[in-house]
């Protein structure tokens, strides 16, 4: 594999300007200030080790008076009374500001988080702008039911008339990862505002530029004063805050099991709904009939896009015996094939992680399994200046038991194991407390469905991995969380059924 160690700078007058201005705020009442203790905390490009911005450090009483400016947004007229057919044409606003904006917001995602422009530009910030589009279309099809009912007891001469409606949950804190910041928030914020909800946005501290550049261009779009709030800062303090806020109606996070269980706990004292998009450590299986021209690079990209940093990424691959060989050789090659640098470089297929912290776990996950006897067959360095870089890295003889095929490393490292009959594979697949994704790879679709139907994750892809889309549900079984986003199912996480019977 090659790296480069040009810096870039951004090329869209609208990235430059933005980094322009250094000093970056939070939101409250559509009203951009400092945190009310003035202290900031800086944002850095990984790749470089560039500072990019000082971020307002939000604190508990912003958090209150953030939460209190979306539960007065939540019925006052203007968002209240907006007709369903008004707040489509909101979201599909934003999907325009955000669609004209893309080569931007790719740039300043690149910067902050790592990740390749491409990655950005031809994925995650189109995707971005169809989640709004996509729940523009649900603000008009918010039903209810009427209900024919068997109750005996009413009136002589009465009728008993009985009917549901779909409202809104109320204020929501959204919680993002760090991975793919613009298309999480935007996973978010689309269906609840498409319910009629007000939202407290909670960027990952390492990477918030995107989502405040997105509330720029929500104002924009005409969005009214209070219904989304933004709050920068840390986990620890405004996370917290925000999680264990009595007049928060419901959180929707995306992030470790680790944090999730925290947060169901603080849930607890006004009994919170929640949405959790936890860990995962997603299994791909490889039956000896597979195309290879097709596998091969679909399990890469499916491990090895966004440098690993995926919470579905195919980390465990269970390669039939007959094939298993090629499988190695074939990942291993493509690993050897890629070119490391920063992420605005044309010539980049993967940047640097999100920092050097995550690069060092990495190369924690790396060491101790070779000292459990795993062997590398491509990649498995640290690199750059910074030592944020980690190579496409595949390994091989490693036990179920190791830690690295148990925890979620959340970097681009893939671990092959063979397996000579489908029960073995389904038993390696379903050895993990996880359950967010896998892929299933074969020619024949008989054996792909049956194989599916046994593997105890949330998504199942044939012959492809990684394939996401507003209208397809995601989420996670066991400990990859609770409920789902995207398609009808998102939509339900932020409404609730109020049952009238009424005797007429």
């Amino acid at each position: 594999m090659t790296a480069t160690h040009t810096w870039p700078e951004p090329a869209t007058e609208g990235a430059r300007a933005f980094l322009a201005t250094p000093r970056k705020k939070i939101l409250i009442d559509n009203i951009w200030r400092d945190a009310s203790g003035l202290s900031t905390f800086e944002t850095f490009d990984p790749a470089s080790g560039r500072k990019l911005a000082d971020l307002a450090e939000a604190t508990a009483a912003d958090v209150d008076e953030a939460v209190a400016a979306a539960r007065h947004a939540l019925n006052a007229p203007e968002w209240k009374a907006m007709t369903p057919s008004a707040r489509g044409k909101l979201l599909w606003r934003i999907a325009e500001k955000i669609e004209a904006h893309v080569d931007e917001l790719a740039e300043l995602e690149t910067l902050d988080q790592g990740k390749s422009f491409k990655t950005g530009r031809f994925g995650e910030i189109p995707a971005s702008a169809e989640q709004f589009r996509y729940f523009a279309g649900f603000c008009t099809k918010i039903l209810g039911t009427t209900i024919p009912t068997s109750i005996a007891y009413q009136p002589a001469g009465k009728q008993i008339f009985a009917y549901t409606t779909r409202e809104p949950i109320g204020v929501v804190a959204a919680i993002t990862p760090w991975n793919s910041p613009m298309l999480m928030a935007a996973m978010k914020l689309a269906p609840a505002l498409a319910a009629g909800c007000t939202i407290v946005l909670k960027p990952a501290e390492e990477t918030s530029l995107t989502a405040i550049r997105l509330m720029e261009l929500m104002i924009e779009a005409g969005l009214p004063k209070g219904v989304v709030n933004l709050v920068t800062g840390f986990g620890e303090i405004v996370g917290a805050a925000l999680t264990g806020h009595p007049d928060v109606d419901k959180v929707a996070f995306t992030g470790s099991t680790e944090v999730g269980k925290l947060i169901v706990g603080a849930a607890r004292g006004n009994l919170k709904k929640l949405t959790l998009e936890l860990g995962g450590k997603s299994p791909a299986i490889i039956m000896p009939d597979a195309d290879m021209a097709l596998t091969i690079p679909g399990v890469a990209r499916g491990i090895f896009a966004n440098s690993g940093q995926v919470c579905v990424a195919g980390s465990r691959v269970y390669a039939h015996r007959a094939v298993y060989d090629e499988v190695v050789e074939g990942l291993s090659k493509t690993s050897a094939g890629m070119t490391l640098g920063h992420g605005l470089d044309p010539a980049t297929d993967l940047g640097p992680l999100v920092n050097r912290k995550q690069a060092d776990r990495v190369a924690g996950f790396i060491a101790e399994g070779r000292a459990e006897g795993a062997e590398v067959t491509a990649g498995g360095h640290q690199s750059g200046e910074f030592s944020t870089f980690f190579e496409p890295t595949v390994v091989t003889a490693v036990r179920p038991d190791m830690r690295m095929m148990q925890e979620e490393i959340f970097g681009p490292v893939v671990a092959v194991t063979p397996f000579d009959e489908p029960d073995e594979a389904i038993a390696f697949a379903n050895d993990s407390p996880y359950g967010l994704a896998g892929s299933v790879w074969t020619s024949d679709l008989s054996s792909a469905h049956r194989l599916a139907a046994r593997v105890k994750a949330g998504t199942i892809w044939i012959n492809c991995h990684s394939y996401f889309s507003p209208e397809l549900p995601k989420g996670g079984h066991r400990q990859s969380g609770w409920g789902y986003e995207n398609g009808a199912p998102g939509l339900d996480n932020y409404l609730e059924t109020k049952t009238v019977c009424a005797v007429i």
